[in-house]
């Protein structure tokens, strides 16, 4: 699980990521929270790690599928369980 933000730590200027990248890339590795990038105090980027963007983005698609899901059930766009496993060759 993620830690929560820690502002005095995980906002960075973006100078400080060209000047050792190394640092920030490690510090979100190991603390596995994103790191806010800012120029003239202002946001600019997000650096987060691979693995954690990824859990998002599948997170993301799940949530969205049954978001659409209880629309179509909402809208009477729905099947039996029977008809289901004709279609995918399931039912004996």
């Amino acid at each position: 699980m993620r830690s929560p933000i820690k502002y005095s730590e995980d906002i960075i200027p973006v100078t400080d990521l060209k000047i050792n990248p190394g640092k920030v890339l490690s510090q979100v590795d190991k603390t596995r929270r994103p790191v806010l990038l800012t120029s003239r105090g202002r946001g600019i980027a997000v650096v987060e790690s691979i693995k954690d963007y990824e859990e998002k983005a599948e997170e993301q698609v799940f949530l969205r599928g049954v978001v659409q899901g209880l629309m179509d059930i909402e809208e009477g766009r729905e099947i039996s369980l029977a008809e289901v496993k004709k279609r995918l060759g399931l039912s004996k």
